[in-house]
Order: structure tokens, then C-alpha cells, then sequence
């Protein structure tokens, strides 16, 4: 395919991704609305076709009406009523009714009147793009009839903060009597904007629809009154419901009360103080909300910096680790981030001439490759020049990035610089799958000889072991250096680093192929448990070289050392070694075997070591060298940095558990392993493993 053909694809494709964001939307007709539809059609209905929410096509008095396809034919045929006007519209209010508590774009935009942003008279409320988005995974979770709790990172000025309160208020006036709300935002001012956005919004609200249909009341009744002396709490009598606006400048503001709904705002700008911290404020607020339907909890922010509670909670939920869902706003989701193109066809050729440019023209544009990606990840070529002229305004990407956030992991800006190419690492996602297989390997002991005896795989699905592919053991043939198990060794704690072990198949090495990831243990246990499940893993593997990250249980023994007399060094390692046939040994210098100093088992990672690994990993990702089958690791990577004093690790709030165990073991099977060989079992055994020098791959 010639440049020109490639040029008029991406203009053809950029098309179609401006025609479905320019899909109609419609939510009085509800065409292109959230969620499924069906159109239906009432000849004398003031709306006359319509797209209604499936779920409420099953109310008799809706499927009635539309059975009959006209409000005149249902009076008369179906209730056997006189067709009057005032029945007609009896009729037309319960079915509006009926819709409102089904459809909340459509209560938005005909009863919901909002402060347009830039001033102006309040206009009734119209979902943008990135809200319908929101408000279908609000409702994805009411229907279902679950608690609704997310963590919403998002990118700046598209009204998440406004389409969450109003989705609150539809809650309040609409579905049950007697829900609380708590709104809860960083400072006192914008605790007062939030309120005055829901007092507007009741102002305008029609009093009728507060009130049951019939239902008798005072035309001059109060819609909204204050409660106590504060000016922080105001009640909706025909509801039976509170709204309460808090302060995270204010704890106590926070603190008592019976809700249902709490809303959290710019989470990530709290800030922890001496006896103040986002923890304890998010408890007070949301510690009396019960987990049942029709509560709901939202944490929202844009990102502000790593290792802070919002990303804590946002990474808690996106790994499914907490009972709230992750959600994520990028910026060319945007609408109104996109900026019209003079010359589509030259801006497309640049772009795709440009797409392997690393370079960066100055410190006020970004590379080729950078804006080639943003293309592959959906923006229109429109985003991509309007991101251009945004970008000459900031003279750091990460900046930009905070800001203006392309995918959830740049949200969060950390101070390093990254060691591992994002885009090096996103071709490694092909290949990561889910486990075929989860369990534990069992033995007739967990230590000692018992734990090697009667080894055997036993599938569990709560188990923390992931198998992608089990071993592959002849009777008569062995291939010798296939298997290699690598141990990242953690707490036992739950708040401590993960212990992790992977198995490497080295098989395809034969032939000039890559490593690959077959097995991985991931939890908390006891560092010596965790070497025995480790031995057990590798027998399990064909007797897998055994290579235990050393540092942690050095450091264990030099803390018993001082307890205990005697020499407690390589206390773990020793034991395993006695038994475990396999278990990996330091490289020895000529003076060492000169002096037949004893062997030292582990691999230790120290300022010699770490920089060769990380280097060795480095290369292993940029050409693509092993393949991965986690991709949880390939997060890992994204957000392992080297600090500003040189040293390497993850950025603050994240780990690096699962890049340890593959940066020590790519190491391993690449620089110190031989090659798989065939050989036949009865063979006899190598006893002691020579050790290949150090070279390039």
C-alpha cells in the first residue's frame, strides 16, 4: 500500500470516528441515549416516537399504551374512560412519570435547569459525551439493584462534579423518599458552589412533581429549608430528605449524620495534616452508608501527584481489590477539546510520517511517536491538533499530562523519569491472558523433606496460583535448563510488598525463541513458607532452577543474629539447599574458587547487581524478548522510575514485585543459564552447574 492510500485511510477512519461522536442524541426522544432502547411509537402523544428505556417497557400501564398506540385508544378500549382533555393528560403525567423514573437524561433535560459555564441564563441539563458515559455505569449498578460505588479519575472541565450531583438529586426526588445527601469538596467555596447548583436546580423544579400524582398541596409550600444554624444542612419536605455540604478543610463538618448517597470532590487535592487525613475524613462521611442499593459513594478528582489516598483507592478499585469501580475520563473524550485542521490531508501525512519520531521538536511540543499514539488509541485528528496547541502552552509533559491525562496511568505524575518506553511496553499486551489454570501446588509437608514428597497440582479458584501452562515432562527424555523459578520475596502483612514467584520456559530458547511466563505464585506468607512453596513450584516444574531474591532474607537473618548465637546467615537458603536439587548459587570470583570459598545462595540485588538487571530488562522490553502473560506487570513498568538521586524503584503508592522476579530472571536465562539441551533421564546428573560469563544478548 503507497503513502497516499495509507493517508486516505486515515482520513476515512477519522471520519467515521466524528460521525459516531456526532451520533444524535436526542434524550426528550431519547434517541441515542444511554442504555438500551426501543422505539416506539403513540400517534397522539405529545412526544409521538419516542426510544424508551427497556426496563420500563414492562410497566403495564406503558406496555398498555403502546399495545394500543394511541393515549385516545387506551382511554377508551382499555380503561373504557370518556376521551377528555383532563383525561388525556392524567394519562400523558403518568406515563412521563413512569419515564422519569427510568430515564435520567430525559428528567435532566426537561425539569433539571443548571448555571451554564461562561455565564448566561440557567439552561436545562443535556448530557455531554463523558456524562452519558458516567451515568450509564450509575445505572449499569441501579438496575442490577447494587450499591453504586466508583472512584471517577478524570480529566478537567467536562462537568463530572455537576452530572454526579444531579444523578444524587434524581435519586432524591424521583426514586425513594428519605435519602440523605452528603456532598463533601475541598475547600468551603466550592462546598458552597455545589450547594448552590442543587438550590438552583430546586428553585426551578416543578413542586407537582414533588409530590405524589394527586397528591394534595399548597401551591406556596417551601421546597428547600435550612436545617439548624450552620447554613451547612437544608431539607426537601416533600421528601423527606436532607442535603449536607461538608469541607475536608472542616472535618468536623463531615462527621454524623444518616446518608445514603456521599459525594467526595477533588479527593486527590485533600491534603493529610497533623490529626486530619483523607482517610479519616472519607470514614467519618461514608462510614454510616450501608452497602445496598440505592446508596451510593464517589470519590472524584483529577489526579494530584502518586502515593496519595485517591490513587491508593482509584488502583484499589480498578484491580477489583475494594467494592468500588474505577472510572476514567481521557481528554480527547472530550468534546470540546478538539481544534478544527486547514488541511486534513497534510496534518495526516505528518502525522503518520512522524509516527517513529522520538524527538521532541522543544520542550513545548511532544514527539511524533507520542501523537501517533494518541491516534491509535481513538483521538480524531482533531483532538490531536487541538492536544498540539495545548501543549505549546506547558513546557513539561507531565504537566500536560496531570492536566490533560491520555490514559489513567499518566494521570498520576510522579517526579523521576521513567525507565521502560510506554510504547515498548504496549506491544507486550498481545500476548497477556488470563490464567488457564488457578490452584496451589500441595505436598505431604509445607517444609523440609515432606515438602518435596508427593508433589501435585490442585486446581482451587481461590487459590494464588496462576498456571498458563503446566510442565511438560517425558519419561525417558529431560530437557535440562528449560524451567527457571524466580522468588520476590514480601510480608506477610496485607499493607506490606507482594511475594511473588514466576516460572520461566525457556524451551523455544533451543531455536532462538523467547523465554516465556508459565506460572506465578502472587500473596502474603511467611518468607520461609514462601521458600518451600517456592521448591515446591520449581519440583513441580521439573526440578525448575530455584533462584530466591536474597536481600530480604539476609536481612531477616542479620535481625536474628541479633537474638540468637551462632551464625544465622543463609538460614532459609541453607535448608533448601540440602534438600532442593537445584537451588541457585552466586557466581563465584577466581579468588573464591581459589580459596574454595563456600558457595552463596540467592540472588542478591545491590548496587552492582540492580543496575545489570534493570539494564538486561531495559533491552528484554525495548526488542521484545520474553513473553509476558500478566498484565499487571506491564503496570509495573509504567510506573517504575529512576529517582532524582539515580537510584531505581517504583513511583510512590505503586510496586515493583512482579518486575523484580522478571528482571532478575531475564537476567538469569539470558546471561547466566545455558541453552536447553535433550538429554535422556537415565543419563547422569550434572551435580554442580557451570556458570556462563557475563555477556551481551
Amino acid at each position: 500500500m503507497n503513502d497516499n492510500d495509507i493517508i486516505k485511510r486515515i482520513i476515512a477512519e477519522n471520519e467515521a470516528r466524528n460521525a459516531k461522536i456526532n451520533v444524535i442524541f436526542n434524550p426528550v426522544t431519547g434517541q441515542g441515549s444511554i442504555g438500551q432502547r426501543k422505539r416506539v411509537e403513540i400517534a397522539d402523544f405529545p412526544i409521538p416516537v419516542q426510544w424508551l428505556p427497556i426496563e420500563m417497557l414492562d410497566i403495564p400501564l406503558v406496555s398498555k399504551i403502546i399495545a394500543c398506540g394511541s393515549v385516545k385508544k387506551f382511554l377508551m378500549e382499555v380503561l373504557r374512560a370518556d376521551y377528555t382533555e383532563r383525561n388525556c393528560l392524567k394519562v400523558i403525567e403518568q406515563f412521563v412519570r413512569v419515564r422519569y423514573r427510568h430515564d435520567f437524561p430525559f428528567w435532566a433535560a426537561t425539569l433539571a435547569r443548571i448555571k451554564p459555564k461562561g455565564g448566561g441564563e440557567d439552561i436545562l441539563f443535556v448530557l455531554n459525551r463523558p456524562q452519558r458515559r458516567l451515568v450509564e455505569r450509575f445505572e449499569l449498578l441501579r438496575v442490577a439493584g447494587k450499591p453504586i460505588r466508583i472512584v471517577l479519575l478524570k480529566a478537567r472541565q467536562w462537568g463530572g462534579s455537576t452530572v454526579i450531583q444531579m444523578y444524587m438529586a434524581w435519586l432524591q426526588l424521583v426514586h425513594q423518599v428519605g435519602l440523605n445527601s452528603l456532598i463533601v469538596a475541598l475547600q468551603n467555596k466550592v462546598s458552597d458552589e455545589i450547594q448552590d447548583m442543587f438550590r438552583k436546580m430546586i428553585e426551578s423544579y416543578p413542586l407537582d412533581f414533588l409530590h405524589r400524582l394527586g397528591e394534595t398541596y399548597s401551591p406556596t409550600e417551601a421546597k428547600m429549608v435550612g436545617v439548624g444554624k450552620s447554613g451547612d444542612i437544608h431539607r426537601i419536605p416533600q421528601r423527606n430528605c436532607k442535603i449536607k455540604i461538608g469541607s475536608a478543610q472542616r472535618p468536623d463538618s463531615v462527621r454524623g449524620g444518616d446518608y445514603n448517597l456521599v459525594h467526595c470532590s477533588e479527593v486527590g487535592l485533600w491534603v493529610r495534616t497533623e490529626g486530619k487525613s483523607p482517610e479519616d475524613m472519607v470514614r467519618s462521611a461514608c462510614s454510616g452508608v450501608l452497602y445496598r442499593p440505592y446508596t451510593m459513594i464517589v470519590y472524584e478528582s483529577t489526579a494530584n501527584g502518586t502515593g496519595n489516598f485517591f490513587q491508593h483507592e482509584y488502583d484499589a478499585a480498578k484491580e477489583g481489590k475494594s467494592q468500588f469501580q474505577s472510572f476514567f475520563i481521557a481528554w480527547y473524550e472530550i468534546e470540546q477539546y478538539v481544534l478544527p485542521i486547514d488541511d486534513v490531508y497534510r496534518f495526516a501525512y505528518e502525522l503518520y510520517h512522524n509516527k517513529d519520531n522520538v524527538s521532541a521538536a522543544d520542550e513545548r511540543h511532544t514527539s511524533g511517536k507520542y501523537l501517533w499514539w494518541l491516534w491509535e488509541q481513538g483521538a480524531t485528528l482533531e483532538a490531536i491538533n487541538w492536544y498540539i496547541t495545548e501543549r505549546s502552552e506547558h513546557t513539561d509533559d507531565g504537566k500536560m499530562a496531570s492536566e490533560f491525562p491520555s490514559n489513567d496511568i499518566e494521570a498520576f505524575v510522579h517526579s523521576g523519569s521513567r525507565v521502560f518506553d510506554k510504547y515498548h511496553v504496549e506491544q507486550f499486551k498481545r500476548a497477556t491472558r488470563p490464567p488457564k489454570f488457578i490452584g496451589d501446588v500441595y505436598a505431604d509437608g509445607i517444609e523440609g523433606k515432606a515438602a518435596l514428597q508427593n508433589i501435585r497440582f490442585s486446581e482451587d479458584r481461590q487459590g494464588l496460583l496462576w498456571v498458563w501452562s503446566k510442565p511438560e515432562i517425558a519419561a525417558d527424555v529431560k530437557i535440562t535448563d528449560r524451567y527457571c523459578t524466580v522468588v520476590d520475596i514480601g510480608g506477610r502483612g496485607h499493607k506490606s510488598d507482594w511475594s511473588v514467584i514466576v516460572v520461566f520456559d525457556r524451551l523455544m530458547q533451543m531455536d532462538g525463541g523467547k523465554p516465556l511466563v508459565v506460572a506465578q505464585w502472587y500473596g502474603h506468607i511467611d518468607m520461609d513458607l514462601l521458600a518451600w512453596k517456592a521448591a515446591q513450584i520449581s519440583a513441580y516444574y521439573d526440578n525448575a532452577l530455584l533462584v530466591i531474591e536474597s536481600n530480604t532474607l539476609e536481612t531477616h537473618d542479620a535481625e536474628r543474629r541479633d537474638r540468637v548465637d551462632g551464625d544465622m546467615s543463609g538460614y532459609i537458603l541453607n535448608q533448601i539447599k540440602d534438600i532442593y536439587p537445584n537451588l541457585y548459587a552466586r557466581p563465584q570470583s577466581d579468588d573464591e574458587i581459589r580459596a574454595q570459598a563456600p558457595r552463596k545462595y540467592g540472588f542478591h540485588t545491590n548496587i552492582a547487581t540492580k543496575p545489570k538487571i534493570i539494564s538486561t530488562l531495559v533491552k528484554v522490553i525495548r526488542e521484545n524478548l520474553y513473553v509476558e502473560r500478566d498484565k499487571r506487570c506491564l503496570e509495573e513498568y509504567l510506573c517504575y522510575e529512576k529517582k532524582k538521586n539515580g537510584s531505581f524503584g517504583a513511583i510512590e503508592g505503586k510496586h515493583d514485585d512482579l518486575l523484580m522476579t522478571r528482571a532478575i530472571g531475564l537476567h538469569i536465562c539470558f546471561y547466566e543459564m545455558e541453552l536447553p539441551k535433550t538429554r535422556s533421564r537415565t543419563a547422569p546428573r550434572i551435580t554442580h552447574r557451570k556458570t556462563v560469563g557475563m555477556s551481551t544478548l
